[in-house]
């Protein structure tokens, strides 16, 4: 067991955290993000340190103790510093742009592909082959990432399609005669 709940979050200052109830409120630069816990987890504010305990040791309690305090941290992060994705576009003529609330894609379809930009979440097109997203939820730009990557995933052959940054696409050889 990893036991990532034992570790407290710090604050850093710039960052407020409020407690009412079963809810908790994280208050940063970037915004404002809201956490509602479950039954069998304690959090408990103490100067600038999160403390998150499990109420009784049942197992979903230790479960949760580690969950809660991985979203706490991700949501103190997130309003300080926020988080970003890095896609990488591959394939002749394959090119994204910005355009007002929406990220146009052509991906060597018939068609272009129009993806609707959420208001929380930005995103920049440096070049017509990078597309960069940023926010201040973790869960919501991963998963805004894995969607645009789904439109044209990388091919292993020639390695068309997006892919992100840090990502290495195994390469297949071809047919041999």
């Amino acid at each position: 067991m990893s036991r990532v709940g034992k570790y407290p979050v710090s604050v850093p200052s710039g960052v407020t955290v409020q407690i009412t109830g079963p809810e908790v409120t994280v208050k940063g630069k970037l915004g404002e993000s809201k956490l509602t816990l479950r039954d069998n987890v304690e959090v408990t504010l103490d100067g600038n340190l999160i403390w998150v305990k499990p109420k009784n040791e049942t197992k979903h309690a230790r479960m949760m103790w580690g969950t809660t305090r991985a979203h706490l941290n991700n949501m103190v992060k997130g309003v300080s510093d926020g988080f970003t994705v890095n896609l990488e576009i591959n394939g002749v003529g394959y090119r994204a742009a910005v355009e007002g609330k929406s990220l146009k894609l052509q991906l060597g379809y018939s068609h272009d592909i129009e993806y609707p930009i959420p208001d929380d979440v930005t995103m920049k097109c440096e070049k017509p082959t990078a597309i960069s997203i940023s926010g201040r939820d973790k869960r919501q730009v991963g998963q805004i990432a894995a969607e645009i990557r789904a439109f044209r995933g990388p091919e292993p052959y020639k390695g068309k399609g997006i892919k992100y940054e840090t990502e290495t696409i195994l390469r297949k050889e071809g047919k041999k005669k």
